[in-house]
């Protein structure tokens, strides 16, 4: 059995690499990476603002960037890691994806799926939360922080 070098850290660092790049484009800083067999698979960070679309999350830009890298519809073998807990809309994609896991840092208690349903993820996908949630939340809060200072 050969062990993996890479750790959920490792990705959660990536996906921050990418809300980051949403703080330095003025949108919302949230970023995700999907993973398949320990290789990132698909990065993406919220344009919502830059496409002008409201469904323009970093995890919807995620799934479509995974499912046509892998020529499927379905991510059964994939673990999304994002910043912040997905909204409702990015939790019924994962459903209709059936994302094999998803991990995230800070919780959302405005806009995160669990304050409206928290079943409404897959029965198979399995939920890891709070992973460097200290990170994923202070970009958040420096980015809101600056946006009520303009």
């Amino acid at each position: 059995m050969v062990l993996s070098v890479f750790t959920d850290g490792y990705f959660m660092k990536e996906a921050l690499k990418e809300a980051q790049k949403a703080f330095e484009l003025d949108e919302v800083p949230v970023g995700a990476v999907i993973v398949c067999n320990d290789q990132v698979i698909a990065r993406a960070h919220n344009l919502t603002e830059r496409l002008t679309d409201a469904t323009a999350h970093a995890e919807m830009q995620a799934f479509t960037s995974a499912s046509n890298y892998l020529g499927a519809k379905f991510l059964e073998e994939c673990t999304l890691y994002v910043t912040i807990e997905p909204c409702i809309m990015c939790a019924g994609a994962a459903y209709w994806a059936r994302i094999g896991k998803i991990v995230f840092g800070a919780h959302d208690p405005k806009k995160g799926f669990s304050t409206v349903n928290p079943n409404i993820l897959h029965p198979k996908t399995k939920l890891e939360s709070g992973l460097m949630e200290k990170e994923c939340s202070s970009l958040m809060t420096a980015y809101f922080k600056m946006k009520r200072v303009k």
